[in-house]
């Protein structure tokens, strides 16, 4: 049950379902349009989800799908039904554009695999699709809406016939006019003309007699009249006779291809019901990107977990003006039914009320909703709202009358399937009483098990909200030191209305606004103090909280990158011990050897004093070779070299690049030498040949050119650019990349279309929270090359994908 009648307009769905109307290409989807409704159906709700789902991906993802020329013939097929009818020419002009355009959304989804769009494809398979009666009536009918001269053997010859008869009345009223002029009978200034479908001369009145012919019209002066020549009158007759020839040809053609139609019309309905339902379900996804739209969690749980809403309206008025919207979060559950929001006016109570309303309608009416899409929603079988003045004349119906029976019908239907939403319950009287009204009706509500969202004033409700199960109290945020609302929903504590405030900011007189607070009596005054404290007491509690998150993050990075150079040095240090061991056990090795050889020598010698004496000075000299080696082994010498080399490569390319230097195109490996430079671009000669190039892309090395031939080394560069070009996609896809890891394969991908010279190219990174989007969006405003970047169209992806233009 929906309640009131006026529902839709009081939350602003009518205006939902005129902008979906406006996105339709056809009057069959927007009958569609008018035909959406409330369900309490999960399957079918599911089902409508799903099917807006895929077609916004088949939008996102830039596939083209027809969109033109869904023509409704419906009743035209109601007509042809009867026997001996036909086909009106204009009709069959549109049977055949929008066969067409039937035949290419069924060979768009035969193309696709079964569990890329299944709901989409679903809808395709009961149909069946007249591939014979669909030629035929492109034989029939050319693309300008003419029936063809090859429609029939008949019809070809009759239209010859005709096109002779023309040219030979052509003929025959040019010779007769020449005649007119030479006899002066007509100006100099004359020409042929036309008069009820004939070819006429302007003839002087005066001479009109002199000339034989039928007259068929005059000037407006009378001096001039318009005759058609004799012979020229009977050449039209047979003209006419073959007209009329021509058009019972096409009837009985139009007759004949009708008796071949009937038996396809209910096919060709049903194919065209088809037409207009996905035309509607295009353009709920057309509206679904517009608004940033996602297909949230459908719960069997009591549970409405509301996660970055915004109201779709709001959402599209401050998106023109270039304003921020400040998203909602809001849970209702079984231990908080109903929340209670209070706070200053013009502070977003009412906005609020309403997009927990239209969201959760959009939902049960198929929509998607501007939501991060972790939102869970429930279904419920009733949604009530009470806003605005409803006073009426004709029933003698006061405002405060006209909410009381709202409140009466509320409580009759409600129940824990029910959502009411509530704007400034118990105004319209004397609030003392209508605060004792709507507390008496706020127990009734938590007795029934009701959810709900109400806004007030009143400080009763504020209390009872702490008071009764289920209920729980909120606040709209407001800065007490700008004081200006900042339309942020807190739950667990009232908000207060800030009146004194708002009336000091606005100008009102002080001394009236002292005598206000003196009659509001103290004890108010000490409840509203003590709000507007707790106010300021949670927003700066959120600054410092927000503030020790950063530092906690920062301390995280810091621990991070110590662990990593930990674990690095450890790598570094195991692998000198192991260099130091291989050398040592080489050094044994070898002294091993020696010794070896020098008792072989001294046995060969038969131990002679000279040769045990030389073997003896060769082993001490050994030994001592050994012992030096050892004793430099103690030092780290190749890593010390290899990290000095590092760190000089590293101070080279910190330092300055000036004429000269040696040079490497970054993501290359080629090695050249600087010309010249600026902080823009560079001149590099590579191998005899003189290179342009940005000097970003360039930084100093240790490495010397190789030596090759400059025609070899021409075509090596040459086939590096093709093979670049060659594998260069016009786009990039970074969706469930990290955001450093995106940032990283973004720059190299900007590098590359720079150097190819590439004129546009897109980024595909989806929406979320647009968290990725607006990185990679701050690096891209660093790149001078960049002329300009943005979002692509709707029907193309739009806020999923940035487009790029290059100077």
């Amino acid at each position: 049950m929906i309640y009131p009648s006026n529902f839709e307009q009081k939350i602003g769905f009518d205006q939902i379902r005129n902008l979906i109307s406006d996105a339709c290409i056809s009057d069959m989807g927007k009958h569609y349009v008018t035909r959406m409704k409330f369900t309490t159906r999960r399957p079918l709700l599911e089902r409508w989800l799903r099917q807006c789902n895929e077609f916004s991906f088949i939008i996102a993802s830039g596939n083209s799908f027809p969109s033109q020329n869904y023509f409704d013939l419906r009743e035209e097929f109601h007509r042809l039904k009867t026997p001996g009818t036909f086909i009106h020419q204009e009709a069959l002009f549109d049977l055949t554009l929008s066969m067409s355009t039937l035949k290419e959304i069924l060979e768009f989804f035969n193309h696709t695999e079964d569990e890329e769009f299944p709901e989409l494809k679903e809808l395709t398979a009961p149909l069946e699709f007249p591939e014979l009666l669909y030629h035929k009536a492109e034989g029939i009918i050319d693309h300008k809406g003419e029936i063809k001269d090859t429609a029939s053997t008949k019809l070809s010859e009759i239209r010859k016939q005709l096109a002779a008869k023309q040219r030979q009345i052509m003929k025959e009223t040019r010779k007769v006019f020449q005649q007119a002029k030479d006899s002066g009978w007509t100006s100099d200034k004359s020409e042929i003309t036309i008069r009820n479908g004939r070819w006429v001369i302007p003839v002087k009145a005066a001479d009109k007699r002199a000339f034989q012919g039928v007259i068929h019209d005059e000037s407006a002066t009378g001096q001039t009249v318009f005759i058609e020549p004799l012979v020229s009158f009977e050449i039209n007759n047979d003209i006419r006779e073959l007209e009329n020839e021509e058009h019972r040809e096409i009837i009985r053609i139009l007759t004949t291809f009708t008796e071949e139609l009937r038996p396809h019309l209910d096919a060709l309905y049903e194919g065209y019901r088809f037409l207009g339902l996905i035309d509607f379900i295009r353009a709920k996804a057309v509206f679904s990107l517009k608004i940033n739209a996602h297909m949230p969690v459908l719960s069997d749980e009591n549970v409405l977990e509301l996660r970055q809403g915004m109201h779709p309206l709001l959402y599209l008025s401050h998106k023109k003006t270039g304003k921020e919207i400040v998203p909602l979060n809001l849970s209702l559950n079984e231990e908080q039914r109903m929340v209670i929001i209070s706070g200053p006016n013009a502070g977003g109570k009412s906005v609020c009320l309403k997009t927990v309303g239209l969201l959760q309608y959009m939902l049960q009416c198929g929509l998607p909703v501007p939501a991060s899409p972790d939102s869970i929603f429930r279904l419920y079988d009733h949604i009530f709202i009470d806003i605005g003045d409803e006073q009426s004349l004709e029933n003698d119906l006061s405002t405060y009358s006209s909410h009381l029976l709202n409140m009466k019908q509320f409580i009759k239907n409600a129940n824990a399937n029910s959502l009411m939403l509530i704007d400034e319950l118990g105004t319209g009287t004397e609030p003392q009483l209508g605060g004792a009204i709507a507390e008496a009706t706020l127990e009734q509500f938590s007795r029934k098990g009701a959810y709900g969202v109400i806004t007030t004033h009143y400080s009763n409700l504020k209390i009872a909200a702490d008071r009764l199960d289920g209920l729980i109290n909120g606040a709209m945020l407001f800065d007490v030191e700008e004081l200006k609302p900042l339309y942020q929903l807190k739950i667990g504590q009232p908000g207060s209305s800030f009146a004194f405030e708002i009336a000091r900011k606005i100008g009102f007189p002080k001394s009236v606004i002292q005598r206000a607070r003196k009659k509001s009596g103290s004890q108010h005054l000490r409840f509203d103090i003590q709000l507007q404290q707790l106010e300021a007491d949670k927003l700066s509690f959120s600054q410092q909280q927000k503030e020790v998150d950063e530092k906690e993050a920062e301390l995280n990075q810091l621990l991070e990158r110590y662990n990593l150079l930990k674990d690095q040095i450890q790598q570094q240090k195991r692998a000198i011990i192991q260099q130091a061991q291989e050398q040592a056990l080489d050094i044994v090795k070898k002294a091993n050897r020696d010794v070896e050889k020098t008792i072989r020598e001294i046995k060969e010698a038969q131990a002679e004093k000279e040769k045990t004496k030389a073997s003896r000075e060769q082993l001490e000299h050994t030994k001592q070779q050994l012992e030096k080696k050892i004793k430099l082994q103690d030092l780290p010498r190749k890593p010390e070299k290899k990290s000095s080399r590092k760190a000089v490569a590293t101070e080279l390319k910190t330092e300055p690049l000036q004429a000269g230097d040696f040079v490497q195109i970054k993501n290359t490996g080629t090695i050249g030498v600087l010309l010249k430079g600026s902080e823009k671009e560079s001149q590099v000669e590579v191998n005899g040949m003189r290179l342009t190039i940005a000097t970003k892309n360039l930084e100093k090395t240790l490495k010397r050119p190789k030596k090759t031939g400059s025609k070899g080394s021409y075509s090596g560069l040459v086939q590096s650019l093709n093979d670049r070009a060659n594998d260069f996609k016009l786009s990039l896809d970074l969706r469930g990349k990290r955001v450093d890891e995106a940032l990283e394969l973004l720059q190299k991908y900007i590098d590359d279309a720079i150097m190819l010279g590439m004129k546009e190219v897109s980024i595909l990174h989806g929406k979320g929270f647009g968290i990725l989007r607006e990185t990679l969006r701050e690096y891209l405003l660093s790149i001078k090359e960049i002329q300009h970047f943005g979002d692509a169209p709707i029907d193309m992806g739009g806020a999923g994908i940035t487009r790029i233009t290059f100077k």
